[in-house]
């Protein structure tokens, strides 16, 4: 169990074979006002150019975008990994890489996952959906480390079961844990239960319980604010036009 439930500051995603409708599915369940930044990672090629991002927009109410280096990090937006990049978190920016696939791929889950377990730590929320290598169990174990909180889509719900099954062989490894799928108890999953396997329609809904809960727990303590986590306490609670004046 989590000693300590914190705010949500950042969803990382990572998919693989069959993730395109998968991921559809779960970001048309994140409401228009949903705070936090979402960053995605799905395998692909070069040649499917923008086919992916146009998809994933006519079905997501946020802005979905592919990332471009050193690009801010702003809630309220999705952001796609390019194809044949790398996808790290770096202190409130993301950057591009291209240095060598890690498990055959590029860009990586583990990478994703694992640069934003650093910079967000016990702040994270990492999903692992559907896919056929076993890339993001690695990542996986360090969201854990850093005390974030992982969500599995349930295997039998993924058209190929075999990420999702690496990502929780890895994190039971690592814990000597009991693995218990979430979905067999009857009720909403227990928001303090680091591990969460859910079948693929109730994981928006869970992502979108867990973004408002963690607000509504810190909103007088701790608040997460966008431009906090983008580098720019400073612009907290500026309307647009008064961050637009403040950049001048």
């Amino acid at each position: 169990m989590r000693a300590k439930v914190q705010a949500i500051k950042m969803i990382v995603i990572g998919a693989s074979k069959g993730g395109g409708s998968a991921l559809k599915t779960l970001l048309s369940a994140l409401p228009r006002d949903f705070p936090l930044p979402v960053a995605i990672v799905q395998h692909r090629g070069p040649e499917t150019g923008s086919l992916l991002r146009d998809m994933l927009q006519a079905g997501c109410l946020q802005p979905v975008v592919e990332v471009e280096d050193k690009e801010l990090i702003l809630g309220g937006r999705v952001y796609l990994a390019p194809a044949s990049y790398h996808l790290l978190v770096d202190n409130g920016c993301f950057s591009l890489s291209t240095e060598a696939p890690v498990s055959y791929a590029r860009p990586s889950v583990d990478v994703l996952f694992e640069s934003a377990a650093d910079a967000c730590g016990a702040g994270l929320m990492a999903v692992v959906l559907t896919g056929a290598n076993q890339d993001g169990a690695a990542g996986t174990v360090a969201v854990k480390r850093r005390g974030g909180l992982v969500v599995v889509q349930e295997p039998s719900t993924a058209e190929h079961p075999t990420m999702p099954r690496a990502a929780i062989a890895a994190w039971g490894h690592v814990s000597g844990d009991t693995i218990r799928n979430s979905t067999n108890s009857g009720h909403v999953p227990d928001r303090s239960c680091p591990l969460q396997i859910l079948p693929l329609e109730e994981i928006g809904p869970f992502i979108v319980r867990e973004a408002k809960k963690s607000a509504d727990d810190h909103f007088h303590t701790t608040p997460v604010l966008p431009e906090v986590l983008a580098g720019h306490p400073e612009e907290a609670g500026m309307t647009q036009e008064e961050k637009h004046t403040h950049k001048k």
